[in-house]
């Protein structure tokens, strides 16, 4: 028989039990002050949290089996999980201003677990539960002092969930991008889904996407203007992507340039599972020299696009990006 895993984290936090225990209370709502969304899929049961209430964190499952209210919640594994066992996360007191938040795991793994926890789960385990202290911390003092530094499996995990691109149909609720070319010699849309947590404010996701482009982007930027230029179409530039207009949900970006109209638009659209972020574009060209161009431009577009996107997922969603997370 495989030995059990004991594997706990804690950190000191100068206030008092009954303030962490407020938060531990929230684990798993709507407005969780502790699990490290949106970098890790988001904790979530299927009614208040008590006794009996079953969920977990994406394919990790678990329900309820002690719960007491601003002390201590404990989580048994269910099956499914490959891990025998349970986990905890308690307050303990440490005098009237100061406390100890603790999660402990003691589990069995089994099946598939038996090599998915050495190579990789633990690591993620370890970064998801150093980053929601951090969150505990940050929510009682204002700052963290170390925060946590994800090691690149746990990167690589974060990556393959949280950001990922797919080609998709212009969206009809991206209302100000249609009202703004009647007829389109380019159209195309891009989306990524991320999950709760993560800024519904387009203007953000416009700013993440076009303003801090990734190297792939600058390069091909200067690349086309290097053979564009002896055709008599104008340099490319950031205004490029000026602002036109914006609602609460979208963001138009574009240029009236001689030889084409170019929109671009950035639809956010979140819901209770999540949000998904659509870049969508039109185009249409002026002059021949704006035919020959959108034609050269569809070989490269989706390619530069996905990149765009993918860069803005990991700079928002990736929390490693910064040295603390607000």
């Amino acid at each position: 028989m495989r030995p059990t895993v004991h594997n706990v984290h804690e950190r000191a936090l100068p206030v008092a039990a009954s303030v962490v225990g407020g938060l531990v209370d929230r684990i798993g709502a709507a407005d969780d002050p502790l699990w490290p969304v949106p970098a890790w899929m988001p904790m979530r049961f299927d009614r208040p949290l008590a006794v009996g209430a079953d969920g977990g964190h994406g394919p990790i499952r678990y329900h309820v089996t002690g719960y007491e209210p601003g002390r201590r919640v404990e989580w048994t594994f269910h099956a499914s999980t490959s891990m025998i066992g349970s986990h905890t996360l308690e307050v303990e007191e440490r005098g009237p201003h100061a406390c100890l938040l603790r999660h402990g795991m003691s589990a069995r793994p089994v099946g598939r677990m038996r090599l998915l926890w050495p190579a990789l789960v633990r690591v993620c385990h370890d970064t998801v539960l150093e980053h929601l202290l951090d969150n505990a911390e940050r929510a009682v003092t204002g700052t963290v002092a170390h925060p946590v530094r994800y090691p690149w499996r746990a990167r690589l995990v974060v990556g393959m969930t949280s950001v990922r691109v797919r080609g998709v149909p212009v969206p009809t609720a991206a209302i100000l991008l249609h009202d703004s070319i009647e007829r389109a010699d380019l159209a195309d849309a891009y989306a990524l889904r991320v999950p709760p947590g993560t800024t519904t404010d387009p203007h953000d996701w416009a700013a993440a996407v076009f303003r801090n482009p990734p190297g792939v982007g600058a390069a091909l930027l200067r690349s086309r203007n290097r053979l564009a230029t002896p055709f008599g179409i104008e340099r490319g530039d950031a205004s490029d992507v000026d602002t036109i207009a914006r609602t609460d949900r979208e963001v138009l970006l574009g240029t009236d340039a001689g030889h084409l109209t170019f929109r671009t638009s950035v639809l956010v659209e979140p819901d209770p599972g999540g949000t998904t972020i659509t870049v969508a574009t039109l185009a249409a060209a002026r002059s021949g020299a704006g035919r020959a161009h959108l034609a050269a431009v569809r070989l490269v577009h989706p390619l530069v696009v996905r990149a765009m996107l993918r860069h803005a997922g990991r700079s928002v969603v990736a929390p490693w990006r910064s040295t603390d997370r607000a």
